[in-house]
């Protein structure tokens, strides 16, 4: 009696039970459902799968499994490093994830995995609240929050983790979770910084602020030694209620700056005042002393016009490299490198952002989230955005090298804020965490995903 051979599966192939859309080589869609942020890198997954519930969720994972295909989790697409991508992987697209549910008399919201900070944001201030996300609307907040949130907010609210009350989770076996302060605590913990390296999160359920409008926009300074000086000693004294993400560079074509100052170092101090209008005088006259401003256009708008949609996807595709550091302020070795490489950048829109922090992130001890650098009161972000794809490598060894250069002047430990970590080696990912944040975490990850499942991110490998 002959046997009869079962057909072999091909890895390819739709998850079995799975009902939301799949595209594989060759479909309708499948090339700009393969794209990122990082326009310099050129994905070609498997398979792009989009679940519609939890339970597709549980059956990608095991499919990935069985089948032996890398899993990828993308949540908004902005993996400075290319995390969202992956070749020949199962790619778990979470953009048809995008329900809000808002509690608006309990303060509370609950967002689909997929959900985009700027459709977030114009959902909860239709009821004048807000959680704290980044800057940009079409990041993923499950995405920025996994990694902590940094945004115009911070020294105000707190980081986007702050205002994180439980996550839906699934995870290595399968199981669905809900981790919170109660359920899973070690588990909600790690998802506060640690990045997606614990399960994949398909709801969160955020606390919502009262927020109206806020004043808003740039103050254009020369960037002088002088000025670069005071600069963040003058934000850490501001209130609380003033955030700002300066961003030095040589000054572009931009028809704000005169002719004459185009070509030289300038600083965008990009900031947001999210108190009571009639208060923010003091503070924003601190920063118009540091020189005579070459642009002031801060105005009171809504706050969801804050959050840009981060290009046109049908656009010409840009690369970004990119690497972080924390500083504790910006002494005169440290501004040395940075006037002195943006003198010569490998890309004419490199820049760097500094993102001053304090408040109420330094408020709640280091130990309390996977984020374990909040007695840091800036981080610094190296971006080096090119169109020139084919010299992307040179890109990223001129930004990893400025990157170097300012850790060997750092006497602290120079850390990474891991959502800002670009291309860099696996090893990199130990100088995101102290060394006993890491270490948890590692512990962690073996009770939660003890085979490393979860490694398409800036990876934490279990104890």
């Amino acid at each position: 009696m002959a046997l009869v051979q079962a057909p072999v599966r091909d890895p390819a192939d739709p998850p079995a039970g799975f009902r939301g859309p799949v595209l594989r080589p060759g479909a309708d869609g499948y090339d700009r459902a393969r794209r990122i942020h990082n326009g310099a890198l050129d994905p070609r997954p498997a398979v792009i799968a989009r679940p519609l519930d939890a339970a597709d969720v549980r059956a990608a994972v095991a499919h990935a499994g069985a089948v032996g295909l890398d899993l990828v989790i993308r949540s908004g697409g902005h993996s400075m490093a290319g995390d969202s991508a992956g070749d020949g992987a199962l790619v778990l697209d979470l953009s048809t994830l995008r329900d809000i549910e808002l509690d608006v008399p309990g303060r509370t919201a609950w967002a689909g995995g997929g959900v985009l900070a700027g459709d977030y944001t114009r959902a909860a201030q239709a009821h004048g609240l807000a959680t704290p996300f980044g800057d940009t609307g079409s990041v993923g907040v499950a995405g920025i929050t996994l990694g902590g949130g940094m945004g115009w907010l911070s020294r105000r609210l707190g980081m986007t983790i702050d205002s994180l009350l439980a996550a839906e989770v699934v995870t290595a076996d399968g199981r669905l979770l809900m981790a919170s302060a109660d359920d899973h605590p070690e588990l909600f913990w790690a998802l506060r910084g640690g990045g997606g390296n614990f399960g994949v999160v398909t709801r969160l359920r955020f606390q919502l602020h009262p927020l109206g409008d806020v004043l808003a926009g740039d103050i254009i300074l020369p960037a002088t030694r002088e000025v670069l000086r005071a600069l963040v000693p003058t934000l850490l004294a501001a209130p609380e209620e003033l955030t700002a993400m300066p961003s030095i560079m040589t000054a572009p074509p931009d028809p704000r700056i005169p002719a004459e100052m185009q070509g030289r170092p300038v600083v965008y101090c990009s900031l947001v005042w999210s108190g009571a209008p009639e208060a923010a005088a003091p503070a924003l006259a601190a920063l118009r002393g540091l020189a005579t401003p070459i642009a002031d256009t801060v105005v009171s708008k809504p706050y969801p016009d804050l959050f840009s949609e981060g290009g046109d996807d049908e656009g010409p595709a840009w690369g970004v490299a990119s690497r972080t550091v924390f500083v504790d302020a910006l002494d005169d070795a440290l501004i040395d490198v940075i006037l002195g490489r943006l003198a010569s950048p490998s890309a004419t829109e490199a820049l760097v952002q500094l993102r001053v922090l304090g408040g109420a992130v330094a408020r709640m001890p280091n130990a309390a989230t996977a984020y374990g650098w909040r007695d840091r009161p800036v981080a610094v972000w190296l971006i080096t955005p090119f169109a020139d794809l084919d010299r992307a490598p040179d890109h990223e060894a001129w930004t990893e090298a400025f990157a170097g250069e300012l850790r060997a002047r750092i006497e602290a430990p120079a850390g990474a804020y891991v959502n800002f970590m670009g291309a860099e080696d696996g090893d990199a990912v130990r100088a995101a965490y102290p060394p006993a944040t890491l270490e948890r975490l590692r512990d962690v990850k073996r009770r939660y995903d003890p085979d490393n499942r979860f490694r398409a991110n800036r990876n934490i490998a279990p104890a």
